[in-house]
């Protein structure tokens, strides 16, 4: 079938080349056509040059076809030539005329003088943006062959090169088809990865059926990318040898693109699945991954570098395995539970099963897995967890703006009777300075606290309570229900206190904890 098609275009090609090279220079005739009087010398000039005196510049024309004809049949390719033709008239009947073969002979020695490329006949492989020029279709067809018989050692499949039904223009296009079935291809397959032999026998006592139905080993393939050829021409020197196009074309090259998380991916499986590190996808996605332990949900799109070559196959395998197993995880929802809340049920217990699946591979990476049989010897039992459906609270900065005076922990006592161990933090700001709520929920101590000066005190709903002191000004009262952000009091300077600022707090089960690893 290739070749058929391949003589489509040579043929094709031939016309258009003969054409292609009637116009493929660039001529000014100046005054041809113009002159035809009686007595009249019509001077040639070819880049300057004179090539010879006619009487007739109606001819002129016909004399420079002549010459390219002869030219481009010493050639297989597209000859480009530096060309500019003009006419000098004058009327002179003593002026010596050429005879045309002379005139065509001196014309075609300045173009021969003035060839200053000449492109070859190529067929162009284009996949994607990426092209390669071979010389002949053989070697299209060979490149072909080499990209797929890497994921197909048997030669099962057959690629053929036809004519793109979408396509105007004769484009051809790849067509892979799987050559025959496969004699015991289960014996075949197997023994490879230290399966017995008797394969056959083995399969129908291990899935209790008749294993006829199964046919391992690969199933389907064809290249993951649309190939287009078509003949052109093209510079020596960007033409290939069969062995340069399939090392570019076969060959892994690190290129980006968007993955989809699906359910059960981490960081980790994701770089698994790439053949890349969790550190080059931190460095792709610097907006959305921060860290190894940045929050990804299924539905996300992340960019990846992966090694892949030019043109890929897409294989699906139907392949035989036994593993133990889990079942997915069992959720039982609380409304009355935060999201970040849960206890654990049930335990679960790995089960054990035999397996035939198909399974598709984009070159040599895993894409999807489908089971199309499984004979369970141990049922699983699966992990019941109780999980929270309410989204915990938020934890806001109490103030705008504002420098940070003074962090949490350790430090020099500011002032006699202030502590040495800091258990909030401080911003520095002007009295009267407006103090929101860092989150929603009930407000339970509103004035005087000892050291604290003012001081406000609001539980939340998630167990933890945020504390503000130093206040000028208590805008609430005791079991008042404040939303977040809403205006709780004004800064002060009350208190054991060294300068006007914000005290503030965040206690979980009663203790102070660093505010900052809670602030949003």
């Amino acid at each position: 079938m290739f070749s058929r098609f391949s003589r489509i275009i040579k043929y094709s090609h031939i016309s258009t080349m003969i054409v292609v090279a009637l116009i493929s220079f660039i001529v000014d005739f100046g005054s041809v056509g113009k002159v035809r009087e009686t007595g009249s010398r019509v001077t040639i000039f070819v880049n300057g040059t004179a090539v010879g005196v006619i009487d007739d510049a109606g001819k002129v024309e016909e004399l420079v076809i002549r010459a390219r004809k002869r030219l481009a049949k010493e050639s297989d390719g597209l000859t480009l030539i530096n060309c500019d033709i003009r006419t000098n008239t004058k009327t002179d009947v003593f002026n010596k005329i050429d005879d045309d073969e002379t005139v065509v002979n001196n014309i075609y020695k300045v173009f021969s003088e003035n060839v200053f490329k000449t492109k070859e006949p190529v067929y162009e492989v284009k996949i994607n943006e990426f092209t390669v020029n071979l010389r002949t279709a053989k070697e299209v067809h060979q490149l072909l062959i080499r990209a797929k018989q890497q994921y197909d050692e048997t030669d099962d499949f057959t690629v053929d090169l036809v004519l793109d039904p979408t396509r105007e223009l004769n484009v051809l296009t790849t067509a892979v088809a799987k050559s025959g079935e496969i004699e015991d291809t289960e014996v075949e397959l197997f023994p490879k990865a230290g399966v017995p032999d008797k394969v056959d026998r083995i399969f129908a006592t291990a899935l209790n059926q008749d294993v006829s139905q199964f046919h391992f080993g690969v199933k389907d393939l064809d290249f993951g990318e649309n190939v287009e050829v078509v003949q052109a021409y093209a510079d020596p020197e960007k033409i290939s040898t069969l062995d340069e196009a399939i090392n570019l074309v076969t060959k892994e090259k690190e290129k980006s693109k968007i993955y989809e998380v699906v359910a059960g991916d981490s960081l980790s499986v994701i770089a698994d699945k790439n053949n890349t590190t969790i550190e080059n996808l931190i460095a792709l996605n610097p907006g959305t991954i921060t860290s190894a332990k940045s929050l990804i949900r299924p539905g996300d799109e992340i960019k990846v570098n992966s090694p892949e070559p030019e043109l890929s196959v897409v294989r699906t395998e139907e392949v035989y395995y036994e593993e133990n197993y889990n079942k997915p995880i069992e959720y039982v929802n609380n409304d009355d539970w935060f999201t970040n809340e849960s206890r654990v049920i049930r335990e679960p217990v790995e089960g054990f099963r035999k397996v035939v699946a198909d399974v598709t591979y984009r070159n040599n990476n895993e894409e999807s897995r489908e089971i199309i049989y499984e004979d369970v010897v141990v049922d699983a039992v699966a992990k019941v967890v109780e999980r929270g459906t309410k989204v915990p609270p938020t934890y806001l900065k109490p103030i705008s703006g504002g420098r940070m005076s003074s962090g949490f922990g350790k430090r020099k006592a500011p002032k006699r009777g202030a502590s040495t161990y800091h258990k909030g933090i401080d911003w520095a700001t002007p009295v009267g300075t407006a103090v929101y709520a860092s989150s929603g929920g009930t407000v339970v101590r509103a004035g005087w606290g000892s050291g604290y000066g003012n001081v406000v005190m609001i539980q939340h709903p998630d167990g933890k309570e945020t504390r503000y002191g130093h206040l000028s000004k208590v805008l609430v009262k005791v079991g008042q229900q404040v939303g977040q952000g809403q205006k709780i009091a004004l800064s002060g300077n009350t208190g054991v206190s060294t300068g006007p600022h914000i005290h503030f707090e965040i206690l979980v089960n009663g203790v102070q904890v660093n505010p900052l690893k809670y602030l949003q």
